[in-house]
C-alpha cells in the first residue's frame, strides 16, 4: 500500500490491476484484429477444434459486459483514467474488428448456437456503455454491430435461461434505434416470471438448478433487458418492482454464501467463471440497489476476499496471461464441454463496482466485516428471512 493510502484505496487499486490483467491481452489482440491468431483455445480434450469456432467471441462479449460500466465512467483521473482511456480505446478497435466482415478479426455471429450467448454478452456490454461502446463508434461500425447481432436470429435459442439472450439483443437494438422484435423479450419475460421458485430464485427453465445461473445471467439480464425497454409496455413497466426486489434478495443470499475466507460453495456448473458468479451481487452494489442490511462497505470487503483468493491462486493464468481452465487455480477437469477459454472471462462481471466513482461509499466507506464474518465471529444479528412473493 502506498504511503497515505487507506484499506479502501488499496481496494480499489487492486480490482483495477485484477482488470487491466485479465483485459490486456484479450483487448490488445482483437483491437489489433489478431484475437484468433493470438488467444489459445483450452478446452476438454478432443473439443478444442469445435470450440475454437466460438471461444473468440466469448472472450470478447464476456469480457466487455463486466468491464463497460468502468470503461462508461467519467471523473476518474491519474493512472486510472490513463488505463480507462486506454483500454476504451482497445475495446473500440476490438469491437470495429469483430464486426467487420472484411476483417482478419471478424468474429462468428451466425455458425451455431453458441454465438447467440456471446452476442447476448455482447449487447448487454453495449446497454451498460452506451457512451464508450456506442455513441463512440462511427456508422459504419455500429451498423456492423447491429448486423452482427439480428444474425442470431436465424437460431432458436434453448428453453431456458437462453430466452434472455435472444430478449437482451433485441432491447440492444431497440436502444440503437433499429428494427428489434419486442415479441422474443416478452416470452423471455413472461416464461421467467412463470419460471421463479420463491424467494429471489429463479428456475433455469422448467427444472430448479443448484448453480449460479441466477447470477451469471438470469438476474442482471432481467434487470438489465427491464431498464432497457420496460417502457415500451405497461405489463413490463410493472415486473421492474418485483423483478428488483427478487434480485436484492437474491444478493442478500449471495453475500451470505461468502465465508469468513472468502470462499463460496463450489456448486453446479460452469465453476470456471470464478467470481462471475456474483455479478447478481456485483450488480445490486453498481446500481445502488444493495438489499437495506447489506453494506456496500461489506460487499466491497467480501467481494475482494473471493477476488484475492482466486486470483491469487497458481495456474490461474498462462504464461501469456490468457485465463485457463478452473475454479482456484488450474482445473481443467472442472471444465463442462462447452467451456473453453474465451467462456472464462465472465469472470470480469464480478468487477461491476468498478463503474462506480472512488468518492463512491462503496469503496470510502471504512472496511466492515461481511455476514459470514459477523456471525462466526460470534457477532449477535437479526435473523435471515425469506422474500414472501
Amino acid at each position: 500500500m502506498a504511503a497515505g493510502a487507506t484499506l479502501e484505496d488499496d481496494d480499489r487499486c487492486y480490482w483495477v490491476e485484477v482488470l487491466a490483467r485479465i483485459a490486456r491481452p484479450v483487448l490488445a489482440a482483437g483491437a489489433s484484429g489478431k484475437l484468433r491468431r493470438r488467444m489459445p483455445v483450452e478446452a476438454r480434450p478432443g473439443q478444442e477444434a469445435a470450440r475454437a469456432g466460438y471461444s473468440h467471441l466469448e472472450a470478447v462479449g464476456r469480457l466487455l459486459c463486466g468491464i463497460a460500466p468502468w470503461l462508461e465512467l467519467q471523473g476518474l483521473s491519474g493512472p486510472e483514467e490513463t488505463l480507462r482511456a486506454e483500454l476504451a480505446a482497445l475495446a473500440q478497435g476490438t469491437l470495429a474488428h469483430s464486426v467487420d466482415p472484411a476483417s482478419p478479426g471478424f468474429l462468428n455471429f451466425d455458425d451455431g448456437a453458441q454465438p447467440i450467448v456471446d452476442a447476448a454478452f455482447l449487447a448487454q456490454a453495449l446497454l451498460r456503455a452506451p457512451r464508450v461502446l456506442w455513441a463512440a463508434l462511427d456508422g459504419t461500425v455500429q451498423a456492423n454491430v447491429c448486423a452482427a447481432l439480428a444474425a442470431t436470429r436465424t437460431r432458436k435459442p434453448h428453453f431456458n435461461n437462453w430466452l434472455l439472450f435472444s430478449a437482451i439483443i433485441e432491447a440492444s437494438l431497440a436502444r440503437a434505434g433499429v428494427d428489434w422484435d419486442p415479441m422474443r423479450v416478452d416470452y423471455a419475460l413472461r416464461q421467467h416470471m412463470q419460471w421463479y421458485v420463491g424467494d429471489g430464485v429463479y428456475g433455469d427453465g422448467p427444472e430448479f438448478h443448484w448453480d449460479y445461473y441466477n447470477s451469471f445471467v438470469i438476474q442482471p439480464m432481467l434487470v438489465d433487458v427491464l431498464a432497457a425497454v420496460g417502457d415500451s409496455q405497461p405489463e413490463w413497466a410493472a415486473l421492474r418492482a418485483p423483478v428488483l426486489a427478487r434480485a436484492q434478495r437474491y444478493a442478500a443470499i449471495q453475500e451470505r454464501l461468502i465465508s469468513p475466507e472468502g470462499t463460496f460453495p463450489p456448486i453446479g456448473r460452469s465453476l470456471a467463471y470464478r467470481f462471475g458468479a456474483f455479478q447478481a451481487l456485483a450488480q445490486m452494489a453498481l446500481l445502488d440497489h444493495l438489499p437495506p442490511d447489506v453494506s456496500p462497505a461489506q460487499v466491497r470487503c467480501a467481494l475482494s476476499a473471493v477476488i484475492r483468493r482466486m486470483v491469487a491462486a497458481p495456474g490461474t493464468f498462462d504464461a501469456q496471461g490468457w485465463l485457463r481452465i478452473g475454479f482456484a487455480g488450474h482445473q481443467p477437469g472442472l471444465g463442462e464441454s462447452y467451456i473453453s477459454t474465451g467462456s472464462l472471462y465472465l469472470c470480469a462481471a464480478g468487477l461491476l463496482p468498478l463503474g462506480l466513482s472512488p468518492a463512491h461509499r462503496f469503496w470510502r466507506d471504512p472496511a466492515q466485516p461481511w455476514s459470514a464474518q459477523r456471525i462466526w465471529q460470534g457477532e449477535d444479528m437479526p435473523c435471515d428471512h425469506h422474500l414472501a412473493s
